[in-house]
């Protein structure tokens, strides 16, 4: 027992947490007879006050059990914890290159300039500012956020009508919210499209209607039979096919809107990444009454930051902002002013074109690869985001045996049949969803030289 050698003043202390160990650990099991404390004393070196308050102390806890005249026992509801905490973010041991989609080059995360920004948004920081915040987020973020998007996506950016939240996942779920308390219960994601869409409406007692697509978008004669009301779409790179959608299928899409008195929800897909042209306006500056319009700094910044918006019809404000108040009382402070604070110092911007500089040249570096390992083989998309589209000759085997022989060469891709069901491949090629934006050129050369010697029937 260290509590004799403990300082003085921790002797205390020391002994409680001990014997709540041994009571946890199941080295006093329940129903043991304590030494009283005059015997525990004279055997740990202590004085007898001392073990007197420790069992009382444990006895409130429900650790130690006492009865006047009866001693002192070991109470049976102490159960023993987890050794070690579990770490449950998505990983992939054992892998040596992963072209699965969805993640960024956290190595181009701007240390220096946000330990900077931090340091000086901490110092100048007024102290009220430390207080529950206002649930839709900080005024001067709302307000930084409102001009970044009007000026870089075309949006219509009313401060008033934006909410801070924890990436767009939060933003799904509190639309499903709301879309389930007016009544409801369907509403239409694209097929293929991003699972995560499904699984957040799910969440919120919504029910996804998967809805196939063209090559101008989502295709309109499945949404107008599919009696929805609210569709989620991606238009300006969509996930995974990697079109972007027509002017046309844009106006199409905002007539249905209107005509059934419905709400498109515009998740701006890598929408500042586009390699060939400036990236195309989000479509909610067409319309935002019928559109609501959500991203976040996932891919720019760091997926970890948890930070997002969602810009929303007037009329929809209100209750978001109610069930985003009691679901979490708003977003970190802290983190809110540091961002408002890199965008405008500029940070953010420069952040952008970094990551724009190197995403190209990843993607470049994936098609001359596959130009070079996979003869035939073809990419379809536009040249934007993260992620391309590879279809591969059925001369190089099915699906099964593609995803099985670059499992074993310790490359792991993503087949497009996985995001929905008209993924799948009707002409016996196979489809692959290629991320390239967290792997170095190098890289992306040695994975598909790999996964090409082991792609060979």
């Amino acid at each position: 027992m260290p509590a004799a050698s403990a300082p003085a003043r921790q002797r205390g202390r020391t002994l409680q947490s001990a014997l709540r160990e041994a009571v946890r650990s199941g080295r006093l099991p329940a129903g043991t007879r304590m030494p009283s404390s005059r015997e525990l004393a004279a055997d740990l070196g202590v004085s007898r006050g001392l073990v007197t308050e420790a069992y009382e102390q444990l006895a409130a806890e429900g650790y130690l059990r006492a009865g006047r005249g009866a001693g002192t026992w070991v109470g049976g509801a102490a159960r023993a914890a987890a050794r070690e905490a579990r770490d449950l973010a998505p990983r992939a041991p054992g892998v040596r290159y992963d072209f699965r989609p969805g993640t960024p080059d956290l190595s181009l995360f701007p240390r220096t300039a946000w330990a900077s920004t931090h340091r000086s948004v901490l110092g100048n920081l007024p102290h009220h500012a430390l207080g529950y915040p206002d649930p839709r987020g900080l005024p001067e973020l709302r307000t930084a956020l409102a001009g970044l998007l009007a000026r870089r996506r075309g949006v219509v950016a009313d401060p008033e009508r934006l909410l801070v939240c924890s990436g767009v996942a939060q933003a799904m779920t509190l639309l499903g919210f709301v879309l389930r308390e007016r009544g409801q219960v369907n509403a239409g994601v694209e097929d293929p499209g991003s699972p995560e869409h499904a699984a957040l409406f799910a969440s919120a007692g919504v029910t996804a209607v998967p809805l196939p697509l063209d090559a101008g978008g989502l295709a309109t004669g499945p949404l107008f039979d599919s009696g929805v009301r609210a569709v989620v779409i991606t238009p300006a790179h969509q996930f995974p096919l990697g079109i972007g959608y027509s002017a046309e299928r844009r106006a199409v899409l905002l007539g249905w809107a209107r005509a059934v008195d419905g709400l498109i929800v515009e998740d701006d897909y890598d929408g500042d990444f586009r390699y060939d042209r400036a990236p195309v306006g989000a479509l909610q500056g067409l319309d935002p009454e019928r559109v609501a319009y959500t991203g976040s700094v996932s891919k720019s910044l760091a997926p970890g930051l948890r930070l997002g918006w969602l810009l929303v019809p007037a009329h929809l404000m209100d209750e978001l902002v109610e069930r985003k108040r009691t679901m979490d009382l708003g977003n970190p402070a802290i983190d809110q002013a540091l961002l408002a604070a890199f965008i405008r110092s500029g940070g953010y911007d420069r952040q952008l074109r970094r990551c724009q500089r190197a995403y190209r040249e990843r993607r470049d570096a994936l098609i001359a690869s596959l130009a070079e390992c996979f003869p035939g083989a073809e990419v379809s998309g536009i040249a934007a985001g993260l992620h391309a589209i590879v279809r591969l000759p059925g001369r190089y085997g099915t699906e099964a045996a593609v995803l099985e022989r670059a499992n074993r060469a310790g490359v792991a891709v993503r087949p497009l049949s996985d995001y929905g069901a008209t993924g799948a491949s009707q002409d016996g090629s196979v489809r692959l969803v290629l991320g390239y934006a967290h792997l170095a050129p190098s890289a992306i050369a040695h994975g598909v030289r790999l996964m090409a010697g082991a792609a060979r029937p």
